[in-house]
């Protein structure tokens, strides 16, 4: 991608992600980083921009303080160590390095490369949906850095518009906070992290949640690219999260070539999604995927959905009995 991040919008490296100023709650330093703005906020922590204590050039990078500080356990410390290990083994350019994590004070905090551009959440709100050429690239690319993670063993799980960012060099994903090794424990509802509207079937109903989670929600980043709204709508997280798991996607004219793979990545079954290299191919190379085969089983929100339609009918019938 040149160096506008989008088709008729100029970026300014200088001023791009200014953030907001430091609160009277905010640190000022954390290890060795003088922090100097707020980038942003979520649900894991705050993303400070910060510099090197001891860096005379000034070099910029962002830093996230984990939430929970001191009462995090010794186990959850000990997981982040490994899944942060695993994710300072990525060096695809499509996808911000983390260059550096501390673990050990009451304030643990990872440190990523610095992309001084606006998101692709902030890019579709302000300019509206890419053209298709920009929508391919940042397609392309954004799945290249996808497949990267997944080749490192990290599984993302918040995926989405607002973690790509496209800087000077083109996209690249961000924000390893949520993300976990994918041989750690399945993680469930009971404690799930992700943002509803890109959020997978399975990250819903209490499934093992994998690499074909991170696909989903490319594929419902995709759709935003292209028409400004994701695929399954907004409003209440409850409405939004019942229509991934009950309806078909809503690809608002998104067709041809780039419009079925969409779709493909958008299967309620995880088992039948192409994987990102298999994506990467197709947009690279014009290599469509080859179906992947259906499991014997059905997964168990698919089993919920027939058992709570069976009981609908079934007190239809005894109702008009009754009557």
């Amino acid at each position: 991608m040149p160096p506008s991040s989008s088709p008729g919008r100029t970026l300014d490296p200088s001023s791009g992600r200014s953030g907001l100023p430091l609160g009277p709650d905010d640190p000022r330093s954390l290890g060795g980083y003088r922090l100097l703005r707020r980038l942003g906020e979520g649900g894991q922590g705050v993303v400070y921009l910060a510099v090197a204590a001891d860096d005379e050039d000034g070099g910029r990078v962002a830093v996230k303080l984990l939430r929970g500080g001191a009462a995090a356990t010794p186990r959850a410390r000990a997981r982040f160590v490994k899944e942060a290990d695993a994710a300072r083994e990525i060096t695809n350019r499509h996808v911000a390095r983390v260059l550096d994590t501390d673990m050990t004070g009451d304030r643990p905090f990872i440190v990523s490369e610095y992309v001084p551009g606006p998101s692709l959440q902030e890019c579709v709100e302000e300019d509206g949906p890419l053209t298709p050429g920009g929508l391919r690239r940042v397609a392309l690319r954004s799945a290249a850095g996808l497949a990267a993670i997944h080749r490192a063993g990290v599984v993302h799980r918040d995926f989405k518009p607002g973690n790509v960012l496209l800087g000077p060099d083109g996209p690249k994903v961000i924000d390893f906070g949520v993300a976990r090794t994918a041989d750690a424990t399945p993680v469930t509802t009971g404690g799930a992290v992700g943002t509803p509207a890109y959020m997978a079937p399975e990250q819903i109903e209490d499934e093992p949640v994998g690499p074909p989670a991170d696909v989903f929600a490319w594929a419902g980043t995709v759709v935003f690219a292209a028409t400004g709204r994701p695929p399954f709508g907004g409003g209440p997280s409850a409405a939004v999260m019942r229509r991934i798991v009950t309806r078909p996607p809503d690809l608002g004219g998104l067709d041809g070539e780039l419009g079925e793979l969409v779709a493909a990545c958008l299967d309620k079954n995880p088992a039948a999604r192409p994987t990102a290299r298999q994506i990467v191919r197709a947009l690279r190379d014009g290599e469509a995927p080859a179906p992947r085969p259906r499991p014997k089983q059905i997964p168990r929100y698919r089993w919920r959905m027939m058992v709570a339609l069976a009981a609908v009918v079934a007190a239809g019938f005894l109702l008009g009995f009754l009557l």
